[in-house]
């Protein structure tokens, strides 16, 4: 009997012992499993953070665009929320693409321009007193200075130090010996940066399109004809001298236009040069190139430049009145030096020249 209750014994304590060894093995597996399944999720956690941290990096770069204007090349953050501009090369195409701008020199602008017309958006005043302490109220993000306003480019940066200021006046004087080039490039990269700027590269990429073939053109279409170029302005015809201004003196490096008659020391002036309308009648140009000065203003009390030039009696003779080979600038060129404006220009020459 005694040796039975010791086996009995025996077989239970070694029942034991086993269940107790098969639950530690049991205890060590979940906890080996919960470490590695820890160690997985630590994994993916950092695997996690380094890739929310390129996205991170990408979209940084994502909200920024590299554009260049005449300092070089200039990072500017895409769609920005405050935009000044003070380029009048810019506002038809801005206006277009529906970018909204918190101040703008109303003075020199188009009267229908609809930022003109918008008393939410600032005005600057014009380039002689502008109106400096109006950008800094606005706090802009973005300012874009160009043609009559670069003088201040200095003056801007320092009084705005938080925002990015991008210069696009191109220098298109004579004095630099390639002001076709400068303007038809300036025209192409500026048009080519807002575009980057405001999501508008399709946009941007069309302008540059119709302005190439406006060029082809007239550069097809142009055989060696002389030609002058004019500028009415108070009911007066002045001379304005090939290769000076900003308008027509850029288009004699273009096309190589034969110049009609050329004088010593002429000015960039937007009146014109002192030259008699005999003088110029003597030189019986075969095209006359026209920018009506004062069409662009809200003064009415001028005559417009086509009456008088047709109504000329010294200018009647010439080839160009005779044969109404006259191209007439748009009649807000004076204040609107778009693209848009030159290809319209562009495409009047070609079509005259047929």
């Amino acid at each position: 009997m005694k040796i039975k209750n010791i086996i009995a014994i025996s077989i239970l304590a070694f029942v034991l012992t086993a269940c107790g060894q098969g639950q530690g093995a049991d205890v060590a597996s979940n906890k080996n499993t919960d470490l590695v399944s820890n160690e997985k999720s630590s994994d993916n956690v950092k695997e996690s953070n380094v890739i929310s941290n390129d996205n991170s990096n990408k979209d940084k770069e994502n909200d920024t665009v590299k554009i260049k204007d005449i300092h070089g090349e200039v990072e500017v953050k895409k769609n920005p929320k405050s935009v000044v501009s003070l380029d009048n090369r810019t506002f038809e195409t801005l206006e277009s693409w529906s970018v909204e701008l918190k101040a703008v020199p109303k003075d020199v602008m188009k009267s229908d321009s609809s930022y003109v017309k918008d008393d939410k958006v600032e005005n600057i005043g014009n380039h002689r007193e502008p109106n400096l302490e109006v950008l800094a109220a606005v706090k802009p993000d973005l300012v874009i200075v160009g043609q009559r306003f670069a003088q201040y480019y200095d003056q801007i940066k320092e009084l705005l130090p938080e925002a990015t200021i991008i210069d696009y006046s191109y220098d298109v004087s004579a004095k630099e010996g390639n002001s076709g080039e400068n303007l038809i490039n300036g025209l192409k990269e500026s048009t080519e940066g807002l575009g980057k700027i405001f999501g508008k590269e399709d946009e941007a990429n069309e302008l540059i399109k119709k302005l190439d073939k406006s060029i082809k053109d007239v550069k097809d279409n142009y055989k060696d004809q002389s030609v002058m170029s004019l500028v009415v302005s108070g009911g007066e015809i002045g001379f304005a001298a090939p290769h000076s201004g900003r308008v027509w003196g850029p288009l004699y490096d273009i096309f190589n236009f034969k110049p009609a008659l050329e004088v010593k020391d002429s000015s960039s002036d937007h009146k014109g040069d002192d030259v008699s309308v005999e003088a110029i009648a003597e030189s019986n140009p075969d095209y006359l190139l026209v920018l009506d000065r004062d069409a662009s203003m809200a003064d009415k009390e001028n005559k417009p430049a086509k009456d008088v030039i047709e109504e000329s009696e010294a200018l009647a003779n010439t080839n160009a009145v005779k044969n109404k080979k006259i191209v007439y600038a748009p009649n807000d060129t004076y204040l609107n030096e778009s693209i848009q404006t030159f290809t319209k220009i562009f495409e009047s020459l070609a079509e005259s020249f047929k």
